[in-house]
């Protein structure tokens, strides 16, 4: 029978000034449960002797010295993943696929760690140094081949622990069929050798076996309310300021049509459309993307701007606009952050 939390009822304001110790929610009992099991069976079915501990925490991550995967509150139950939702527009891991993705990467992590593969040469000759500070931000080149593509926004290439993991995610997902899918490309020397690790430390024991659990959601005194205000913070971007030529190009000006529908009005009501388009091709968090249109919004109402035409095209051609925007400032040398870690 499914555990019931006196917080289920609770409105979102009242909700926020619970403690995230306060929730205590569990991997048992949850969906994340089942998703776990079918971790572990992806694993047996290989033959790894590794059965990852998993935890409730704030967010997702697997402990360099305690090989296992912390998992976020959020997904721990329904009510916590609408809160999520309404909070950061996304909720990572929030579909079967996209969390059993996200589980495949970081049990990576715990494969790394439990056998400390970033000892052998082979390793640090294909993926680098692990040992190598982690960068506050990462800029990757989306035209590498010498990297796998698993999670979004090409983090393989933050640093040579995730390039390990997310090679490693690539070989584990059933029917990956990645020698067809990486054929010609230089990262497919770094696919077989993690098939042919892997089949090398099939049925052995782990060297690292702690069971340490690290910042579960019991320890972590915060607020939701300051949890959300941090991981909000974290994807404020700054865009170029420069939308006004754009703009009047794809809306017509007050005074030729001033009948004509609000343009402010009509991006407000293709927003989600959008921003879900944009999010897809450029990989950008919607979070960003919707504080970005606020703005262009905003300026189309101090221009007085109309929509004039078909509602298809003009969809469309904002959509092209935003797409534009958000890549010109994900890889321009002027932008102030890449992408944070």
């Amino acid at each position: 029978m499914p555990r019931r939390f006196f917080w289920t009822r609770l409105p979102d304001e009242e909700l926020l000034k619970l403690r995230l110790r306060d929730l205590k929610v569990t991997v048992e009992g949850s969906p994340l449960e089942r998703r776990m099991k079918d971790l572990r069976n992806e694993l047996a079915k290989r033959k790894l002797m590794v059965e990852p501990r998993a935890w409730i925490s704030d967010e997702w991550f697997s402990p360099d010295d305690a090989p296992g995967i912390a998992l976020p509150f959020y997904l721990a139950h329904p009510r916590l993943t609408r809160l999520e939702r309404k909070m950061m527009i996304d909720v990572e891991g929030g579909s079967v696929a996209e969390c059993m993705r996200i589980l495949r990467h970081e049990t990576g992590h715990v494969i790394q760690n439990a056998f400390q593969l970033q000892r052998r040469r082979r390793w640090q000759q294909l993926f680098g140094a692990a040992s190598q500070r982690y960068p506050r931000y990462y800029r990757p080149n989306p035209s590498s081949r010498s990297f796998v593509q698993h999670l979004p926004l090409w983090y393989a290439q933050s640093h040579p622990a995730e390039d390990f993991a997310e090679t490693f995610a690539v070989w584990l997902r059933p029917r990956s069929d990645w020698r067809r899918r990486y054929a010609g490309w230089p990262a497919l020397k770094k696919l077989e050798y993690v098939d042919e690790l892997m089949h090398e430390i099939a049925g052995q024991k782990p060297l690292v076996t702690s069971q340490r659990k690290v910042e579960p959601l019991r320890t972590l005194s915060m607020t939701l309310e300051a949890h959300y205000a941090r991981k909000q913070a974290a994807y404020a971007v700054d865009f170029p300021k420069t939308y006004d030529p754009d703009l009047t190009r794809i809306f017509a000006s007050h005074d030729r049509h001033p009948d004509a529908p609000a343009a402010s009005t009509f991006l407000r009501k293709n927003r989600a459309r959008i921003r879900q388009a944009v999010s897809r091709w450029t990989g950008e968090h919607q979070l960003t993307l919707d504080s970005l249109m606020d703005e262009m919004i905003g300026r189309c109402r101090e221009l007085k701007l109309r929509a004039v035409g078909s509602e298809r095209k003009l969809r469309m051609d904002f959509t092209v606009l935003l797409t534009a925007k958000t890549v010109h400032a994900i890889y321009s040398h002027s932008r102030r952050k890449w992408f944070a870690l």
